[in-house]
């Protein structure tokens, strides 16, 4: 059974989505409300929540597109709302689709231009039901919009290359673009690999954790495995109510009891996405490191320490600097 365990890594750092099945999951819902209930305190969440795609779940999609001159694609909205103010192409997901169809679908009509998704460059949530997926790439046909093309889905499009002369929607897409042109400027450096989300049909929302930790009498990297049903990297569902760090803490509270020791969430090494083909949920996998040894750190739950190769010791240590995972960000 290690040898699925060491499969499953080395899938997971190719950026593929994992054969697993919803029955996985170590840490539904349910049981997440069962343990506050048991505190006195009423959940926030139903336990029969399903997310559902513009209905129960929110998805937006976005694309930071810099051409060879440093210009960012940007649209004017004509929404009544933001009418004339500038911001990124972006929308909202549709039923039955996938996240690279719909970046490209909005590119496409808020622009006039055909885009190639490339990678994501950052992942953030306002809750466990709001999720946005910031992509960027290439431009490769189409015509850019003209004001006298304005339609419900943006007024025009520009390459613009001062931002900060704009007026803009929102200033919150200021810390994307960054994050765009440092990895646009920064590829030669240490820097993530192209990652884009993987479709795979998932009918909840789940957090999945590459847990790694270093042994202090022998110096080998070992990865916490579940034990509850078939050996797995450890899975929870998501609390639609709350954002991920909270359903991140309650979860590892759950595997190493309240004191849980010093640890870091570096970042996303997959994303899996349904598009409506048996379910609208999705999957995140995080990469999380301990600082203190595997013999300073106990485990509460039906979990062991895995071993693991020294290859795919290696491919998971080359993760943990900075910038070598896909950002996941709580907005708030």
């Amino acid at each position: 059974m290690s040898d699925v365990i060491e499969e499953s890594i080395v899938q997971i750092l190719d950026g593929k989505f994992l054969d697993d099945s919803d029955d996985l999951c170590d840490f539904t819902l349910s049981e997440q409300n069962e343990a506050i209930e048991s505190r006195g305190i009423q959940p926030s969440a139903s336990s029969s929540y399903v997310p559902i795609c513009q209905k129960t779940v929110t998805y937006i999609v976005a694309a930071v597109l810099i051409n060879e001159d440093n210009e960012i694609l940007m649209i004017q909205e004509s929404k009544s709302s933001c009418n004339g103010k500038w911001y990124l192409p972006a929308g909202r997901v549709e039923p039955n689709e996938n996240l690279i169809d719909a970046v490209k679908r909005e590119v496409l009509e808020e622009t006039g231009l055909f885009m190639e998704a490339k990678t994501l460059i950052m992942v953030e949530c306002a809750s466990g039901s709001w999720f946005r997926f910031v992509m960027t790439g290439n431009v490769i046909g189409g015509k850019l919009k003209t004001i006298e093309q304005a339609d419900d889905e943006s007024l025009q499009a520009s390459w613009i290359k001062n931002i900060e002369q704009l007026e803009l929607r929102s200033s919150d897409i200021l810390p994307l673009i960054q994050r765009c042109k440092d990895y646009k400027n920064n590829q030669a450096d240490s820097w993530h690999l192209s990652l884009l989300p993987s479709v795979k049909s998932r009918s909840k929302l789940y957090l999945r954790l590459v847990t790694c930790i270093k042994k202090k009498s022998t110096n080998r990297m070992h990865v916490l495995v579940s034990e509850k049903t078939t050996l797995h990297l450890p899975i929870c569902e998501i609390n639609p109510s709350r954002n991920l760090h909270s359903t991140l803490h309650k979860f590892m509270v759950e595997i190493f009891g309240e004191d849980v020791a010093q640890h870091r969430p570096h970042g996303l090494l997959s994303v899996e996405f349904s598009d409506g083909d048996g379910g609208d949920g999705v999957c995140f996998t995080l990469l999380v490191s301990f600082r203190p040894p595997l013999e300073d750190v106990p485990i509460k739950g039906k979990y062991i320490w895995h071993e693991l190769t020294q290859n795919n010791a290696d491919l998971i240590s080359s993760r943990l600097p900075k910038n070598m995972t896909i950002p996941l960000n709580v907005v708030r």
